[in-house]
């Protein structure tokens, strides 16, 4: 197995392995560089979804299997850019997110591989929240440390994309019908490393104690600071059976942008979260 840590503050390629056919030891392996790294890269594995589904379980239960992350329908066609709700959910991905903050407990990371990939574009960025929150001015640091906020799928994307009724949309609205919103602390500690991050993202729209505008407001404060050092941020550009695994904890992420009128699949494996730590404080 061979390492290539990437320019940034997290993150790293592996080569000389196959995810496929990986045995206690490597697993184990893997598993300490993920907590090192927090996003592992894995170029061409080429996963089928049963495989992809076996590796995902080494790093715990799975809050789903698998999901596909596409704009192409089953029979091959290509969804329409403007007026289709999986879409739409795809364009909300495009901004900067954790995984499941809007569910009683946060995931504790994903598995994603790339089956078709655009010409152009498409990429997926990944923030590093650990860094970011070591880099906040002390002051900052003493305003938000006390802080928690409200994380809602329903209003993050019902509010900006204009989804139809859950109910009677193609789209599978998880996460929508949560209540009460989930509220979470700004400033968390890893529960396996120890680490201060930032739980930020595109869902929060209230904190307790200030308007909505303020709330917000504050949000994207804290998330611009933490995705304009380019020390802090990685986008990769997928080729067609790349694997990669990161730690939904301590990194945000996003998707880019592409030409929508060509099709591309992803597959998407989510790792359950610890019911304690990552538990909403609402819902401990």
């Amino acid at each position: 197995m061979r390492v290539e840590p990437l320019d940034r503050s997290f993150g790293a390629k592996v080569y000389d392995l196959t995810l496929a056919d990986l045995d206690q030891i490597e697993a184990s392996e893997i598993y300490e560089l993920w907590l090192k790294y927090a996003l592992l890269i894995f170029p061409a594995q080429n996963l089928s979804n049963d495989q992809q589904i076996k590796f995902a379980k080494n790093f715990g239960a799975l809050e789903f299997d698998l999901s596909p992350i596409s704009n192409v329908r089953n029979d091959g066609s290509i969804r329409d850019a403007n007026d289709d709700d999986i879409v739409k959910s795809l364009r909300g991905n495009m901004e900067w997110h954790h995984d499941s903050t809007y569910m009683p407990i946060q995931a504790k990371g994903a598995v994603f591989t790339a089956h078709k990939v655009p010409s152009k574009g498409g990429e997926t960025g990944w923030a590093d929240m650990r860094a970011a929150y070591d880099g906040l001015s002390q002051g900052m640091k003493e305003k938000i440390n006390d802080l928690s906020a409200y994380h809602s799928y329903e209003w993050s994307q019902k509010e900006r994309f204009g989804h139809k009724d859950p109910k009677v949309s193609e789209f599978n609205s998880y996460g929508f019908d949560i209540d009460p919103k989930p509220l979470r602390p700004l400033v968390k500690t890893h529960n396996e490393t120890g680490q201060k991050c930032l739980t930020i993202g595109r869902h929060i729209n209230k904190i307790p104690g200030m308007s909505d505008q303020e709330a917000q407001n504050l949000a994207r404060e804290l998330e611009e600071f933490a995705c304009s050092n380019e020390d802090w941020v990685y986008h990769h550009s997928w080729e067609v059976g790349d694997a990669v695994i990161w730690d939904n904890r301590c990194l945000m992420h996003q998707a880019c942008m592409w030409d929508l009128s060509e099709g591309r699949i992803m597959y998407h494996s989510r790792i359950e979260g610890d019911p304690i730590s990552e538990a909403a404080s609402n819902y401990l």
